[in-house]
Protein backbone atom coordinates (compact mmCIF):
# COMPACT_ATOMS: atom_id res chain seq x y z
CA UNK A 1 0.00 0.00 0.00
CA UNK A 2 1.43 3.50 -0.47
CA UNK A 3 3.23 5.55 2.08
CA UNK A 4 1.48 9.08 0.68
CA UNK A 5 -1.49 9.46 1.89
CA UNK A 6 -1.42 13.81 1.29
CA UNK A 7 1.53 14.25 -1.59
CA UNK A 8 1.35 12.71 -5.12
CA UNK A 9 4.41 11.10 -6.64
CA UNK A 10 5.06 10.24 -9.79
CA UNK A 11 7.26 8.44 -11.43
CA UNK A 12 8.30 8.84 -15.04
CA UNK A 13 9.09 5.41 -15.89
CA UNK A 14 10.24 3.85 -19.51
CA UNK A 15 13.38 1.66 -19.73
CA UNK A 16 14.07 2.84 -22.95
CA UNK A 17 17.07 5.76 -23.18
CA UNK A 18 16.11 9.18 -24.72
CA UNK A 19 12.37 9.51 -24.60
CA UNK A 20 11.90 12.20 -22.71
CA UNK A 21 11.34 11.48 -19.14
CA UNK A 22 13.89 13.94 -18.02
CA UNK A 23 12.31 17.29 -19.99
CA UNK A 24 8.90 16.10 -18.99
CA UNK A 25 10.00 15.60 -14.66
CA UNK A 26 12.02 19.30 -15.25
CA UNK A 27 9.33 21.00 -17.18
CA UNK A 28 6.54 19.55 -15.21
CA UNK A 29 8.04 20.74 -12.15
CA UNK A 30 8.43 24.39 -13.05
CA UNK A 31 4.49 23.85 -14.21
CA UNK A 32 3.46 22.72 -10.82
CA UNK A 33 5.55 25.18 -9.42
CA UNK A 34 4.42 28.24 -11.48
CA UNK A 35 0.80 26.89 -10.65
CA UNK A 36 1.61 27.55 -6.88
CA UNK A 37 2.49 23.87 -5.78
CA UNK A 38 5.40 22.87 -3.52
CA UNK A 39 7.50 20.39 -5.43
CA UNK A 40 10.14 17.95 -5.19
CA UNK A 41 12.05 16.43 -8.13
CA UNK A 42 13.86 12.66 -7.02
CA UNK A 43 16.59 12.31 -9.35
CA UNK A 44 16.89 8.40 -9.56
CA UNK A 45 18.86 7.94 -12.59
CA UNK A 46 23.16 7.55 -12.30
CA UNK A 47 23.37 10.03 -15.79
CA UNK A 48 22.18 12.56 -13.29
CA UNK A 49 20.09 14.60 -16.01
CA UNK A 50 17.94 16.35 -13.88
CA UNK A 51 20.16 16.96 -11.35
CA UNK A 52 22.71 18.79 -14.28
CA UNK A 53 19.97 20.93 -15.12
CA UNK A 54 18.27 21.99 -11.87
CA UNK A 55 21.01 21.96 -9.84
CA UNK A 56 23.32 25.11 -8.95
CA UNK A 57 26.38 22.34 -7.69
CA UNK A 58 27.33 19.27 -9.82
CA UNK A 59 26.33 16.07 -8.36
CA UNK A 60 29.63 14.62 -8.14
CA UNK A 61 30.33 17.41 -5.51
CA UNK A 62 26.85 16.95 -3.81
CA UNK A 63 27.38 14.84 -0.40
CA UNK A 64 24.12 13.22 0.09
CA UNK A 65 22.42 12.12 -3.49
CA UNK A 66 20.17 9.30 -3.93
CA UNK A 67 22.73 6.95 -3.33
CA UNK A 68 23.44 7.89 0.11
CA UNK A 69 19.88 8.08 0.52
CA UNK A 70 18.72 4.83 -0.29
CA UNK A 71 21.65 2.82 1.88
CA UNK A 72 21.42 5.58 4.57
CA UNK A 73 19.44 5.78 7.70
CA UNK A 74 15.59 6.93 8.02
CA UNK A 75 16.82 10.14 9.19
CA UNK A 76 18.77 11.23 6.04
CA UNK A 77 16.05 12.92 4.01
CA UNK A 78 16.45 16.42 5.33
CA UNK A 79 20.16 16.64 4.65
CA UNK A 80 19.36 15.28 0.81
CA UNK A 81 16.94 17.63 -0.14
CA UNK A 82 18.59 20.96 -1.39
CA UNK A 83 16.40 23.65 -1.55
CA UNK A 84 17.96 26.44 -4.05
CA UNK A 85 17.55 25.27 -7.17
CA UNK A 86 17.77 26.53 -10.82
CA UNK A 87 14.08 26.77 -10.81
CA UNK A 88 12.10 28.43 -7.74
CA UNK A 89 9.67 26.51 -5.43
CA UNK A 90 11.13 23.53 -6.76
CA UNK A 91 13.64 21.20 -4.34
CA UNK A 92 15.97 18.38 -5.53
CA UNK A 93 17.62 15.14 -3.96
CA UNK A 94 20.77 14.41 -6.61
CA UNK A 95 20.92 11.74 -8.38
CA UNK A 96 24.87 10.47 -9.36
CA UNK A 97 26.99 7.86 -10.36
CA UNK A 98 27.08 6.09 -7.40
CA UNK A 99 23.87 4.99 -8.15
CA UNK A 100 24.50 1.87 -10.11
CA UNK A 101 26.73 0.83 -7.30
CA UNK A 102 23.52 1.40 -4.80
CA UNK A 103 21.60 -0.88 -6.72
CA UNK A 104 24.18 -3.73 -6.41
CA UNK A 105 23.67 -2.93 -2.18
CA UNK A 106 20.21 -3.01 -2.12
CA UNK A 107 20.13 -6.64 -3.81
CA UNK A 108 22.61 -7.58 -1.29
CA UNK A 109 21.99 -5.95 1.97
CA UNK A 110 18.73 -4.79 2.40
CA UNK A 111 15.92 -7.39 3.46
CA UNK A 112 13.01 -5.40 1.28
CA UNK A 113 15.08 -3.99 -1.61
CA UNK A 114 12.34 -2.68 -3.63
CA UNK A 115 10.48 -0.78 -1.28
CA UNK A 116 14.32 1.55 0.46
CA UNK A 117 12.69 4.49 -1.84
CA UNK A 118 9.18 4.64 -0.05
CA UNK A 119 10.61 4.31 3.14
CA UNK A 120 12.76 7.39 3.11
CA UNK A 121 10.41 9.61 1.32
CA UNK A 122 7.97 8.90 3.97
CA UNK A 123 8.55 11.67 5.62
CA UNK A 124 8.15 13.89 3.07
CA UNK A 125 4.10 13.17 2.68
CA UNK A 126 2.30 16.33 3.13
CA UNK A 127 5.51 18.75 3.19
CA UNK A 128 5.21 18.63 -0.77
CA UNK A 129 2.44 18.74 -2.85
CA UNK A 130 4.07 17.10 -5.84
CA UNK A 131 7.42 14.52 -5.75
CA UNK A 132 8.47 13.61 -8.87
CA UNK A 133 10.95 11.07 -9.84
CA UNK A 134 13.08 10.75 -13.04
CA UNK A 135 13.50 7.18 -13.11
CA UNK A 136 16.56 5.39 -15.42
CA UNK A 137 16.42 3.91 -18.66
CA UNK A 138 15.88 0.43 -17.26
CA UNK A 139 14.05 -2.10 -15.46
CA UNK A 140 16.07 -2.55 -12.28
CA UNK A 141 16.05 -1.97 -8.70
CA UNK A 142 16.17 1.80 -9.22
CA UNK A 143 13.27 2.00 -11.06
CA UNK A 144 11.52 -0.84 -8.68
CA UNK A 145 12.19 1.57 -5.99
CA UNK A 146 10.26 5.25 -8.13
CA UNK A 147 7.20 2.29 -9.17
CA UNK A 148 6.89 1.08 -5.23
CA UNK A 149 7.39 4.76 -3.96
CA UNK A 150 4.73 6.37 -6.61
CA UNK A 151 1.22 7.06 -6.73
CA UNK A 152 0.91 7.28 -10.52
CA UNK A 153 2.96 6.52 -13.14
CA UNK A 154 3.35 8.69 -16.54
CA UNK A 155 5.40 7.08 -19.41
CA UNK A 156 6.90 9.24 -21.46
CA UNK A 157 7.03 7.87 -24.89
CA UNK A 158 8.22 9.33 -28.13
CA UNK A 159 5.54 9.54 -30.63
CA UNK A 160 7.74 10.60 -33.99
CA UNK A 161 9.71 6.24 -33.96
CA UNK A 162 8.54 3.48 -35.40
CA UNK A 163 10.46 1.93 -32.06
CA UNK A 164 8.77 4.31 -29.34
CA UNK A 165 6.52 1.38 -28.00
CA UNK A 166 9.61 -0.91 -28.13
CA UNK A 167 9.23 -3.45 -24.64
CA UNK A 168 6.23 -1.40 -23.74
CA UNK A 169 5.11 -4.94 -22.45
CA UNK A 170 8.40 -5.38 -20.11
CA UNK A 171 7.01 -2.28 -18.72
CA UNK A 172 3.98 -2.79 -17.91
CA UNK A 173 4.45 -6.95 -16.42
CA UNK A 174 7.03 -4.96 -14.38
CA UNK A 175 4.37 -2.67 -12.95
CA UNK A 176 2.45 -5.94 -12.21
CA UNK A 177 4.47 -6.75 -10.18
CA UNK A 178 5.51 -3.85 -8.27
CA UNK A 179 1.75 -4.09 -7.48
CA UNK A 180 1.97 -6.45 -5.23
CA UNK A 181 3.67 -4.25 -2.72
CA UNK A 182 1.86 -0.76 -3.79
CA UNK A 183 -1.09 -2.28 -5.13
CA UNK A 184 -2.82 1.13 -4.94
CA UNK A 185 -0.61 3.09 -7.92
CA UNK A 186 -2.08 4.36 -11.16
CA UNK A 187 -1.47 4.36 -14.06
CA UNK A 188 -1.93 7.94 -16.07
CA UNK A 189 -0.70 7.05 -19.12
CA UNK A 190 1.30 7.48 -21.90
CA UNK A 191 2.60 11.03 -22.97
CA UNK A 192 3.46 11.52 -26.37
CA UNK A 193 6.52 13.09 -27.02
CA UNK A 194 7.98 14.48 -30.73
CA UNK A 195 4.25 14.22 -31.94
CA UNK A 196 3.25 15.53 -34.80
CA UNK A 197 -0.43 15.15 -35.90
CA UNK A 198 0.56 15.46 -39.35
CA UNK A 199 2.57 12.60 -39.26
CA UNK A 200 1.37 8.92 -39.97
CA UNK A 201 3.90 7.45 -37.61
CA UNK A 202 2.91 9.28 -35.45
CA UNK A 203 -1.10 8.69 -35.08
CA UNK A 204 -0.47 4.78 -35.84
CA UNK A 205 1.94 5.28 -32.51
CA UNK A 206 -0.88 6.71 -30.86
CA UNK A 207 -3.33 4.15 -31.04
CA UNK A 208 -1.35 1.56 -30.53
CA UNK A 209 -0.35 3.76 -27.33
CA UNK A 210 -3.88 3.96 -26.09
CA UNK A 211 -4.33 0.04 -26.35
CA UNK A 212 -1.49 -0.40 -25.10
CA UNK A 213 -1.87 1.76 -21.71
CA UNK A 214 -5.27 1.95 -21.75
CA UNK A 215 -4.72 5.87 -21.44
CA UNK A 216 -3.17 8.71 -23.31
CA UNK A 217 -2.54 12.11 -21.46
CA UNK A 218 -4.52 15.14 -22.70
CA UNK A 219 -1.47 17.50 -24.21
CA UNK A 220 1.05 15.62 -26.83
CA UNK A 221 3.97 17.37 -26.68
CA UNK A 222 5.91 18.81 -29.96
CA UNK A 223 9.50 18.17 -31.31
CA UNK A 224 11.53 21.65 -30.87
CA UNK A 225 15.39 22.04 -30.58
CA UNK A 226 14.26 24.98 -27.65
CA UNK A 227 14.28 21.51 -25.38
CA UNK A 228 17.95 21.33 -26.04
CA UNK A 229 18.56 25.13 -25.46
CA UNK A 230 16.70 24.88 -22.29
CA UNK A 231 19.35 22.01 -21.06
CA UNK A 232 21.96 23.75 -21.70
CA UNK A 233 21.01 27.03 -20.34
CA UNK A 234 19.97 24.83 -16.92
CA UNK A 235 16.26 26.94 -17.42
CA UNK A 236 12.80 25.06 -17.95
CA UNK A 237 11.51 26.02 -21.35
CA UNK A 238 8.79 28.37 -19.73
CA UNK A 239 12.16 30.35 -18.53
CA UNK A 240 14.04 30.71 -21.89
CA UNK A 241 10.68 31.21 -24.15
CA UNK A 242 7.45 31.14 -23.06
CA UNK A 243 6.15 31.80 -26.07
CA UNK A 244 7.40 28.23 -27.53
CA UNK A 245 4.89 25.77 -28.37
CA UNK A 246 6.79 23.15 -26.27
CA UNK A 247 6.71 25.64 -23.57
CA UNK A 248 2.93 26.23 -24.01
CA UNK A 249 2.59 22.48 -24.05
CA UNK A 250 4.22 21.72 -20.82
CA UNK A 251 2.32 24.28 -18.86
CA UNK A 252 -0.94 22.88 -20.09
CA UNK A 253 -0.12 19.38 -18.84
CA UNK A 254 1.07 20.60 -15.41
CA UNK A 255 -2.72 22.61 -15.54
CA UNK A 256 -4.54 19.71 -16.78
CA UNK A 257 -2.67 16.93 -14.01
CA UNK A 258 -3.63 19.36 -11.27
CA UNK A 259 -7.60 19.37 -12.22
CA UNK A 260 -7.50 15.59 -12.87
CA UNK A 261 -5.71 14.71 -9.83
CA UNK A 262 -7.19 17.62 -7.78
CA UNK A 263 -4.45 19.14 -6.97
CA UNK A 264 -4.26 21.69 -4.67
CA UNK A 265 -0.89 23.32 -2.18
CA UNK A 266 -1.89 21.99 0.61
CA UNK A 267 1.95 22.19 1.87
CA UNK A 268 1.78 26.16 1.91
CA UNK A 269 -1.66 26.08 3.72
CA UNK A 270 -0.18 26.47 7.11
Amino acid sequence: MSAFKETIVFAVANHKGGVGKTTSVVNLADGFSREGLKVLVVDLDPQANASLHLGKIHPSRIEITCAELLLGGVDMLPNAVHEETNIEGVSLIYGSLGLGKAEDELQDHTPRPSEELRTKLEPADGVYDVILIDCPPSLKLLTSNALAAATHIIVPVESGSQYGLYGADDLLKHIEKIRRINPTVKMLGALLLKHDERQTVCKLLESTALKTFGEILPVRISTSTKVNQAAVMQQSLHALDRTSKVAREYRQLSTELIKMLGLTAKASEE
